[in-house]
């Protein structure tokens, strides 16, 4: 049998491990200078001009973000339903009501016409999501969110370095948060960065991350214990080094799936977007999981299903969306799947899966 080809591979290499091993050293290993070294580089990297805030995850970015925008019991969210958990959870964990809606099917982000009509006067914001590292349709959604006096947030967590018509994503909305789990396009180990659009909304994440205090005593609010260590800054610092050319890998590579696969629907790539490709994901309209089943156990490739149950029928967060009906979520949960794409695939592994995806989807034809 031929050696697995996984859906996702963590990339850690001796740079990362000299860097954990010099804050090992220094003594220094809570948030100190590493911390804010990141944030800063972070910053000037991919969203120039605007301050970041590092969190130990993802999730606390997007928890913490939407505090610190202001977010709380009684307003809502406007979120789409298919994407990971946390989206709902995070906007749920402020007292605030998740608002569930579907996707445009081709980039599967949120649809701009779903949104402007679940638009109601408790609608605080709209956090769209770049899903699978392709920006969300931020033109529209821009407009939409100042015509209608509500907020614009950003779920960048799959997203580092796509942008729209030039512009980044986490330049957006007054938030942005980048996950940096150790299977994303870059990572710490684990953590998250918060990119904001004022210096206020920045210093009430730092104030939210560490117990409510700026000055050690003095805490000002109530807050969490949501702070990164310098050791996961190390790595985070060395990754932002190469992420780049990682990212013009993953384009290559999916560019080489696009090209030879057949019997699938490949992602098209909107119009002004730079897509980063996180995850590439295909449809496979007839029994997706059979043909999941099938690439693996007959050849070997991983894949991955990103996300099977939309967040609107998970049982912790049904409660938020009683019958609703989202036709476009429902559908893609029944047909993505995700390709492997990363960059530490060399191009016999490019070529096997082109030669197993081909086969099972003409075995299905």
């Amino acid at each position: 049998m031929t050696e697995f080809i996984p859906p996702a591979k963590p990339i850690i290499g001796d740079e990362e491990r000299e860097a954990v091993d010099r804050v090992l050293r220094s003594g220094m290993v809570a948030q100190g200078p590493e911390v804010a070294a990141f944030e800063q580089e972070f910053s000037a990297h991919f969203v120039p001009g605007r301050p970041s805030v590092a969190v130990n995850s993802g999730t606390a970015g997007l928890h913490l973000g939407l505090l610190a925008a202001g977010v709380s019991a009684g307003d809502e969210v406007i979120v789409p339903s298919f994407t990971f958990a946390a989206t709902g959870n995070s906007v749920a964990l402020t007292g605030a009501t998740p608002v569930f809606v579907d996707i445009e099917p081709e980039t599967f982000t949120l649809d701009p016409d779903a949104v402007a009509a679940a638009i109601t006067p408790r609608t605080r914001g709209i956090l769209p999501v770049h899903l699978y590292g392709h920006p969300a349709r931020m033109r529209e959604l821009e407009t939409l969110a100042a015509e209608r006096g509500v907020a614009l947030y950003e779920d960048a967590a799959q997203a580092h370095g796509a942008s729209l018509d030039g512009r980044p994503v986490g330049s957006f909305g007054e938030f942005a948060m980048f996950s940096l789990y150790p299977t994303k396009n870059m990572t710490s180990g684990e953590g998250g960065m918060v990119t904001t659009a004022t210096d206020e909304i920045a210093r009430r994440v730092k104030l939210l991350r560490n117990q409510g205090m700026e000055r050690q005593y003095e805490n000002e609010v109530i807050g969490f214990n949501a702070r990164m260590t310098d050791i996961h800054a190390a790595i985070g610092r060395v990754q932002l080094t190469k992420v780049d050319a990682w990212t013009r890998t993953r384009q290559h590579n999916a560019a080489f799936l696009d090209a030879n696969l057949q019997g699938v629907v490949t992602p098209p790539v909107a119009d002004g977007a730079v897509h980063v490709y996180h995850q590439y994901t295909i449809r496979v309209p007839e029994d997706r999981d059979g043909f999941v089943r099938t690439l693996k156990e007959e050849h070997n490739v991983g894949s991955g299903v990103y996300y099977p149950i939309p967040n609107h029928r998970l049982p912790s967060l049904t409660s938020y969306a009683p019958g609703l009906d989202l036709p476009e979520t429902e559908r893609a949960a029944r047909e993505v799947v995700s390709l492997p794409v990363h960059p530490s695939l060399s191009q016999a592994d490019l070529e096997r899966i082109v030669s197993a995806v081909n086969a099972v989807a003409g075995a299905g034809a």
